[in-house]
Formats: structure tokens, sequence, C-alpha cells
């Protein structure tokens, strides 16, 4: 299904954890990494598609997200020819996507990478808001920088990981900087006490750590998984 000027209609997620990290799945057999994404289906919704694919890719269901906001507009992408069948080029284009901004309300080992026999990632994991592009099909990189930044001011945050300079987040976004590079002294310390924060039951202390099938997961070296002694608190 293609609109007059040969894009076809699609949905993305930008999938937070009660830290406002985002969801970041590995394309199954390939190096690069995305959001979940997928096409409008005849008769559905934005909002359908997206509740449809977010079950699809990463085994959710309506209840276990909130919806926060979605793009004011559709965002646009174009397909290099060499990533289009030969009997579609000419007449397909690209995408053309809403974006929805979704916040997880429970625990984070319900997500399942294998809820469908056509799994989109074959890894994932947590990563900050302002994520590195350069693992980022090419094409896409542009659309995801839009996206990113206009639901950035939707996300339940602590100030400081929004007040750098447009300039620096666009080198954050394309570069893949670490926070250390857009704070100050102060501001790290804020970041310190903001990582400390509202946890998902899977990373409480005490409680046994379990990778989703077909998962990983990088741990945050500051906390501890799966073991009885305390947090430390800020």
């Amino acid at each position: 299904m293609l609109d007059r000027d040969g894009f076809r209609p699609n949905v993305g997620i930008i999938l937070l954890n009660q830290r406002s990290q985002v969801f970041w799945g590995k394309r199954i057999r390939t190096h690069s990494w995305q959001f979940p994404q997928g096409g409008i289906d005849r008769g559905e919704n934005p909002e359908q598609a997206m509740f449809r694919e977010l079950h699809e890719e990463v085994g959710l269901h309506p209840q276990h997200v909130q919806v926060l906001a979605r793009t004011r507009d559709w965002l646009r992408y174009e397909v290099p020819d060499r990533f289009i069948r030969r009997d579609a080029r000419g007449h397909y284009k690209g995408q053309k996507q809403i974006w929805f901004l979704l916040q997880l309300v429970g625990p984070d080992w319900g997500l399942n990478l294998r809820a469908t026999n056509h799994p989109e990632f074959d890894a994932w994991r947590w990563n900050d808001y302002w994520v590195p592009l350069d693992v980022v099909v090419e094409f896409k990189r542009g659309v995801y920088e839009m996206a990113l930044t206009e639901l950035s001011r939707f996300v339940p945050r602590c100030e400081f990981r929004f007040d750098a300079r447009p300039e620096q987040r666009t080198r954050y976004l394309r570069g893949g900087l670490h926070q250390r590079d857009l704070l100050g002294n102060s501001q790290a310390a804020e970041s310190s006490a903001c990582a400390s924060g509202p946890l998902s039951f899977a990373m409480r202390p005490g409680m046994p750590f379990e990778l989703p099938p077909g998962a990983t997961f990088d741990p945050d070296p500051q906390t501890s998984f799966g073991v009885e002694t305390p947090m430390k608190k800020p």
C-alpha cells in the first residue's frame, strides 16, 4: 500500500524503560541496530499498527506500555535503489512514518524477540536516549534524528539529559558521544542521582535477572543484578 508519491505508511516505536533509556534492537543476522518499526496494513490506523508491531517485534501488549506521545506528522525517508526489489523500482520510494514514544510499565523480562515465527531482532539492550546513529543503516539516520528530537520533550527525565545545546545533541546522535562529553561536574552528579531512580522489576536487587528468549543485555556496571546485597543509595 503506497501513497501517490511512492511512500509506504509505516510506524516507528521508541520504547522507554523507567530510567528513560530506550529499547535498542540488533537486526537479525546483521550488525545494524534500530528501533522497532513496521508497515501499516490496509484498514489499520497508526496506533493499531503500532500495537501490532510492538507485539510482533518485542512481544509486548497494550497493557505493558503507556503511550506518551507521537510525532505530529509523517517523517519520510527514501530507500536507495540497491535495497529495492527490481519489480518495485520506479514507483516505490521509501517509508513515511508516524513515531510513537512509549513507556514500559511492567518488568522488562516480558520482552520477547521470538513472539512470532519471523523475528526482526536477535539481540537487544537498553541504551541512552540519544542513541549513536552510526550503527543505524545510513538512509534512516535523518528520520531517527527528527523523531528523537521531536519526542524528547515528552520523556520523563532529569533535566541534565536534555540540557545540552542543540549542536551538541546532534554530535551525540551522529557520533555516539558518551554522556560525560555533554555534562559538567555538577551535572554529572545529577546524572548519578537520576540513574539511581525508579527501576524496573527486573533490575531490583534480590530478584533473579533473566534475559528474554533470544536476547542479550549489557548491564550497567553500577547496578547489581540477581544478588541480595543492597544497592547503594545516592
